[in-house]
């Protein structure tokens, strides 16, 4: 079953356009995607039906001012892009959900994770992080991990610059949390460092060792789908949702 509806966010000025799915009666997990205008080029529908899986989701498309909305709360690009990550997490987390759980009451109890693709999947990794008390799962698609606070130049370097990797690296761990992470080997061709691996990929692989060395585990709180060929566009991360939706989290009644 699939319903439409809409959100109005203030701070955004403007109505949130949401595409709800749910086919089973019963979900045992809620899941939020951000750029949900690229999940209707997918066959969500088709995947939860077919898969009879115990989740609800939502997909919140974006609006005109996406570089702006999404990103990091704490901080905006080199660029000035992102300045507004902050209120839309404030959407979210206020709103948004409050909001489901008015329509759904029965999803309050349920645990929430949140994905998404590019730089929807950068504002999802965010916003989970910071509030581990409301999520318990990150989703991030072809992640925009590169996310940076100065171009590149004689000033840039991964370790001081990427803002994603080193919020994290001065973060505190944060318990009970889970995370997938997916590239595909043509997701882009550009590579600064000229390692002969594309950007995207050393990104996520850099950003996994920071949730590794704060004490997550591979394939009991980290998952990392690299997909041959695969690339920014809407096929490949319908794979990679459907990889995501099989794991333990979205099938585990008993997961927070």
């Amino acid at each position: 079953m699939i319903w439409n509806d809409f959100v109005y966010a203030p701070g955004l000025d403007r109505e949130v356009l949401l595409d709800i799915y749910q086919f089973n009666e019963q979900p045992k997990t809620l899941l939020l995607l951000n750029d949900g205008q690229e999940v209707r080029k997918m066959d969500l529908a088709g995947l939860l039906d077919n898969l009879q899986l115990p989740v609800a989701v939502v997909a919140i498309h974006a609006g005109s001012a996406r570089l702006q909305e999404y990103g990091v709360a704490s901080q905006p690009d080199y660029n000035g892009d992102g300045a507004k990550a902050g209120v839309y997490t404030t959407f979210i987390t206020t709103v948004l959900l409050p909001a489901l759980y008015n329509r759904f009451p029965d999803w309050k109890s349920l645990p929430v994770a949140f994905a998404g693709f590019s730089l929807g999947g950068l504002s999802a990794l965010d916003i989970v992080w910071h509030h581990p008390e409301i999520f318990s799962f990150a989703g991030v698609c072809s992640g925009s991990l590169w996310w940076r606070n100065v171009p590149l130049g004689p000033d840039y370097s991964d370790a001081n610059n990427r803002i994603m990797h080193k919020l994290i690296r001065e973060s505190d761990y944060q318990p009970g949390l889970q995370f997938f992470f997916q590239c595909g080997t043509e997701d882009e061709t550009a590579d600064r460092n000229g390692n002969g691996i594309i950007d995207s990929i050393d990104d996520t692989r850099d950003l996994i060792q920071e949730l590794l060395s704060k004490g997550y585990t591979m394939d009991k709180d980290i998952w990392y789908d690299e997909i041959a060929g695969g690339r920014h566009d809407s096929v490949t991360w319908e794979k990679a949702l459907a990889a995501m939706l099989l794991l333990p989290f979205f099938n585990d009644p008993g997961r927070k």
